[in-house]
């Protein structure tokens, strides 16, 4: 479907220093410092029936999206790997800025229709996903420190110090975004999750986070805002093979598959994932399957304002 008629088409390209727009109406190209004041400057000249394009570039674009919105525009952030696949699909053989300004109204035009605009995110949000990032990259570095000293045995001592600093500064970390939680009123939701079998505290704190992005109207939807919806490419009689789509915060997904292996050795939740394996399902798809599940028990949780109990094997809310 194309944009509804009525609406000026504008593509963003953002990088670090510069901003590339191409107005689809008059197929111009106006390149502007990537700067708060030249932002405004530019959107006080654009009519307020201006949809904007934005591809999603680390935080780069970010103060162009939330002027944007302030001043009432509609704004669509994009993905660049679906932005990627879609400059293949319509034959494209160069990728600069000026090119993906182009390519960034083109895709708005003729999709925007099944697009939703941007919202700016709770302010809780923002800062629950600063701290998982951060202390994500703190356990990723410590994984990989320790694997490289493992066989440095003149240097132990000075490294075993380093270490209890990194977990020092992961219980700071952890002690923040339960003050964040408190501060936010959703320490009740987090224990709702918590009461899940295999579900820890950061899985818990990771899925109120996503909770709390939008409103979700059932559980396919949540799990889709997961990435942890299938990709199914099935032809004729051929059955494709199955992938999650990965969209959206990976940390999340990290955290789940933690929480699933944990419960696969919990009494509610190992006969399924053992029925699971007896059916053919590899190791690996049969945890997919159940972090999924659990996924949309602390979803059916958190929506209702219900407690967790637990008859036989299965969960119920």
């Amino acid at each position: 479907m194309a944009m509804q008629v009525g609406k000026l088409i504008v593509g963003a390209d953002v990088a670090k220093a510069e901003l590339v727009i191409h107005h689809d109406e008059r197929d111009e190209i106006v390149r502007l410092k990537n700067s708060k004041l030249e932002i405004k400057k530019w959107l006080r000249q654009q009519p307020l029936n201006t949809a904007i394009a934005v591809e999603a570039t680390n935080v780069y674009h970010l103060d162009l999206v939330e002027l944007a919105h302030r001043q009432g525009f509609e704004v669509y952030i994009i993905d660049g790997f679906q932005l990627s696949n879609y400059r293949k699909s319509v034959g494209g053989r160069v990728k600069t800025d000026p090119s993906d300004a182009r390519l960034l109204s083109r895709f708005l035009k003729n999709e925007g229709e099944d697009l939703r605009p941007w919202s700016p995110p709770p302010a809780v949000y923002g800062k629950l996903q600063s701290l998982l990032r951060r202390r994500a990259a703190l356990v990723s570095a410590r994984t990989a420190m320790t694997q490289s000293w493992a066989n440095e045995g003149l240097l132990k001592t000075a490294f075993n110090t380093f270490v209890r600093s990194i977990d020092r500064l992961d219980q700071l970390i952890q002690k923040k975004i339960k003050d964040v939680l408190r501060e936010a009123g959703l320490h009740e939701q987090v224990a709702r999750c918590q009461a899940v079998e295999g579900i820890g505290f950061l899985t818990a704190t990771a899925l109120v986070m996503a909770f709390t992005r939008g409103e979700f109207k059932c559980s396919d939807s949540y799990i889709a805002f997961l990435g942890m919806d299938l990709r199914v490419s099935d032809s004729g009689q051929k059955n494709g093979r199955r992938c999650l789509t990965k969209r959206g915060c990976s940390e999340i997904r990290r955290l789940l598959h933690n929480a699933a292996m944990a419960a696969s050795k919990s009494p509610a939740w190992n006969g399924e994932y053992k029925r699971h394996l007896n059916n053919g399902k590899a190791t690996t798809q049969a945890l997919v399957i159940l972090a999924r599940k659990l996924a949309r028990v602390a979803f059916a949780l958190m929506k209702n304002q219900d407690e967790y109990t637990t008859k036989g094997v299965k969960p119920a809310c």
